[in-house]
């Protein structure tokens, strides 16, 4: 009898919390239909801003001033411009790949928490917890006063600082849902193919680390370059002992590197709409310091939560693969804002910002997952630090506050700057 009642609430919780993920998730995605079609519409007369215009005229075959050697994200929008005009083409396009995004981080902060559900008893309610920090991951944003007023040294509350949620631009969102299954997968390859290889989940790995790379390169440049320094400092480390297994696993990068080729000359290239200045430069913060005048500020600010957590688990950073993955992929597209330009008309566009941005929201994503299986390990062994973990989840609470202001604020059709 006990058997069969815990049976059925084990069913009832399972069913509840589907219920309750479908309903946030259409929710959800209502409201980011509504903006972006907003940003859509108003690609002619800029009553909310957004980079919408030069992609809306990429999918009608017009000239747009840009280069996007990226076709993904085009072609989807192109695929519903045969049913409706191309502001709910674009709109549509963009809210498919943002709410895929939604999904897939769900499956796998799930799987990544699953161990610690376990211990629990109302472990069977905790696709409840799953869904509201999925959701909330999709609107935590820069810090800010949400008064109005402006901190010394920040113009801006966006850029010079910048948020993991970009809301006005299509194609990071676009290329979120692909690069968030080459981040998962890539850290749970690190773990053991250096003593076996998984051929389908390397394919798989290789094939989102493609669609990201067509879909939008800014993800894939700060990955790569983190994944391969990786790579060769555990060759070297080893005595080049783990070489074989490093190549096979480097044979999955190789379609994405050809992709980055044919990428390059547009974007970055000399030539073509590059012009003739074009390139990539090396400097000191010579695009950030033209938007803030206290870069280690704007650091905090985009990244407090995240630098929280780190502070009290940096031992964990040798033993959690995971979590050590997402901070050197941080730190690399760190690196890469601070010394790294476009040359020509793109110099002060700032677009190493875009692989910044992807660096800080899997910091956050991580981040969370840690807070979340610290709260759970204190609620079963009754341990005694939870003032600590108020302090995550307070400061974890400030972001979210103001990802909400900010969402609110562009939602109105004020400026994302």
């Amino acid at each position: 009898m006990n058997k069969r009642m815990n049976s059925t609430q084990t069913n009832t919780a399972k069913l509840t919390s589907y219920i309750f993920f479908i309903v946030c998730f259409v929710l959800y995605s209502g409201c980011m239909l509504i903006l972006f079609y907003n940003q859509t519409c108003a690609h002619n007369d800029g009553t909310f801003k957004s980079d919408m215009e030069p992609y809306l005229r990429t999918m009608l075959g017009e000239e747009s001033g840009f280069e996007f050697p990226y076709p993904i994200f085009f072609l989807l929008g192109k695929f519903f411009l045969m049913f409706c005009d191309v502001e709910l083409a674009g709109a549509i396009a963009t809210v498919v790949l943002n709410s895929f995004s939604v999904v897939v981080l769900a499956y796998f902060m799930h799987k990544t928490l699953q161990k610690y559900y376990d211990k629990l008893q109302c472990k069977d309610w905790m696709g409840v917890i799953t869904c509201i920090a999925t959701l909330s991951l999709f609107f935590v944003a820069m810090l800010f006063p949400l008064d109005g007023s402006i901190i010394e040294g920040m113009e801006y509350r966006y850029v010079g600082v910048f948020t993991p949620n970009p809301f006005h631009n299509a194609t990071y969102i676009a290329t979120r849902p692909f690069s968030i299954v080459t981040f998962f997968l890539f850290a749970r390859i690190l773990d053991y193919y250096e003593e076996r290889s998984d051929w389908k989940e390397f394919a798989t790995f290789g094939l989102f680390l493609l669609l990201s790379t067509m879909t939008k390169p800014s993800f894939t440049l700060v990955f790569v370059s983190t994944a391969g320094i990786l790579m060769v400092f555990r060759m070297i480390t080893k005595k080049w002992k783990n070489f074989w297994p490093s190549v096979k696993l480097g044979v999955t990068f190789i379609p994405t590197f050809v992709a980055l080729l044919y990428q390059f000359g547009g974007v970055f290239g000399g030539s073509l709409k590059a012009g003739a200045d074009g390139g990539i430069g090396i400097g000191l913060a010579s695009v950030w310091k033209l938007y803030t005048d206290n870069i280690p500020l704007a650091i905090v600010l985009a990244c407090a939560f995240p630098l929280l957590v780190l502070i009290f688990h940096l031992k964990e950073l040798k033993t959690n693969t995971l979590y050590c993955f997402s901070w050197f992929q941080y730190f690399i597209s760190l690196a890469e804002l601070i010394f790294l330009y476009e040359k020509g008309y793109r110099f002060d566009h700032m677009n190493f910002s875009w692989g910044y941005m992807h660096g800080i929201f899997f910091v956050f994503v991580v981040s969370l997952i840690i807070v979340i299986r610290d709260t759970i390990s204190v609620v079963i062994k009754r341990e005694r630090r939870a003032v600590l973990l108020m302090a995550f989840w307070l400061l974890y609470a400030w972001h979210f506050s103001c990802g909400v202001h900010y969402f609110i604020d562009i939602w109105k059709g004020f400026d994302y700057y």
